[in-house]
């Protein structure tokens, strides 16, 4: 009876589970928890790597490299000489020459040749064009013979003038006859020096036929052709040719402008100024002031200004239209103590309130530091204190910068 009651009790008993069988409930849990971590980290990192490629106003998650064009910071004075070429008045005008001539002959007659053309450069004597000799040429030949005739009536007339002469002396001859004689030979000698005259005159009219440059050029017009004829006079008929050729001096073209009588104070002798072609916009040719033409035009109100060329080129032509700017010149000025400061762009200040900052870029670093500045000179801003020339300044993207920031430069 009481080994039943053991018995019995014996089956009422729990078994504890052993150790090794618990273990695998214990490593469930713990991978349960690493998953958990894994799962959770994942998502950060994904977010975090998304953040690091944007910026946002008053965070940095983690600073980047900007890229920055930068400037170098220029003397003052050195802008300041630079300035003196400043245009006080600009002006418009034509290229015209102040050596140019038609050319034609001194006679009228008839054009056998004519050898030169439009854009041909000529020598001064060298020939353009020749008349037609055949009447000149028998005029000469007409005088040359009536020459050597009075020559040879000279010539006999002499011995009887030394005869009358002597007889005269041993008073076997009146005075009467000895005044014959000698008005005779005069008249010969006489003879003799009209008949020069003439060969003189014949040989200029033949000269004439040949017509020839007065001057070094470059023929512009060519008036005339051969056949025609051709008179220094100009006719009636609208067929007669007064020239031949017009010939221009390219060393002489120059520029006349018209100034309006208000600002001609503005203009001095010797002044130099910029020329620009309208034919070449993009070209400005130095030049200078000939002379104030002491006289106005009172319809207009202007005054004329004629302005030379410092250069000579071949694409100056005449009556190419053409602007003038009038500079200051810097001799003029008073002299003056040269400014102290720099001038950098004015992009390069970063203004906050009252602070005006710049950043100097050092070894691929920025460094912020504030300036006092000055007034703009010629579009520049000037920075008198705070900054030294040859500084080099960060011009862009100054808003992202802060002190010590690396940066990439960009020149």
């Amino acid at each position: 009876m009481k080994h039943d009651k053991i018995d019995l009790l014996d089956t009422l008993r729990i078994d504890r589970v052993p150790e090794v069988i618990a273990a695998p409930r214990t490593i469930s849990w713990w991978s349960t928890i690493a998953v958990g971590v894994v799962l959770l980290t994942v998502p950060l990192a994904l977010g975090w790597s998304g953040l690091l490629g944007k910026e946002f106003p008053g965070v940095s998650f983690l600073q980047s490299t900007p890229s920055v064009r930068v400037a170098t910071a220029q003397p003052l004075a050195q802008q300041s000489s630079a300035t003196a070429g400043t245009a006080l008045l600009n002006a418009t005008g034509y290229v015209v020459a102040r050596r140019a001539a038609t050319v034609g002959p001194k006679v009228a007659g008839r054009l056998k040749d004519v050898l030169v053309d439009e854009g041909m450069h000529v020598d001064a004597g060298q020939v353009i064009a020749h008349l037609d000799d055949s009447n000149a040429i028998a005029d000469l030949n007409q005088a040359k013979a009536t020459l050597n005739q009075a020559m040879v009536a000279a010539t006999d007339g002499r011995p009887a003038f030394e005869r009358s002469k002597a007889l005269l002396a041993k008073g076997l001859t009146s005075q009467e006859a000895f005044d014959t004689a000698k008005a005779t030979y005069n008249q010969a000698n006489s003879a003799v020096a009209v008949a020069r005259s003439a060969v003189a005159v014949a040989q200029q009219n033949l000269d004439d036929t040949v017509i020839s440059a007065l001057f070094a050029g470059v023929v512009t017009v060519k008036a005339a052709q051969a056949g025609e004829i051709i008179s220094p006079m100009s006719a009636g008929s609208g067929f007669t040719r007064t020239g031949v050729a017009t010939i221009v001096d390219m060393d002489s073209l120059e520029v006349e402008v018209d100034v309006n009588e208000s600002f001609i104070n503005r203009v001095t002798p010797d002044q130099g100024c910029k020329v620009t072609l309208n034919a070449y916009p993009e070209w400005q040719i130095p030049g200078h002031v000939i002379a104030v033409v002491p006289t106005a035009d009172r319809t207009k109100a202007t005054v004329r200004v004629r302005v030379g060329f410092n250069i000579k080129d071949p694409r100056i032509l005449p009556e190419m239209g053409a602007k003038v700017a009038f500079l200051a010149d810097a001799k003029a000025q008073p002299e003056e103590a040269p400014p102290s400061g720099v001038i950098v762009p004015p992009e390069a200040i970063l203004s906050s309130g009252a602070e005006n900052v710049v950043f100097v870029v050092r070894d691929d670093h920025v460094e912020r530091r504030t300036v006092k500045l000055g007034a703009q000179a010629a579009g520049n801003q000037v920075v008198q204190s705070g900054l030294t020339a040859g500084e080099t300044v960060a011009v862009t993207n100054l808003d992202k910068l802060s002190n010590g920031l690396k940066v990439k430069t960009e020149q």
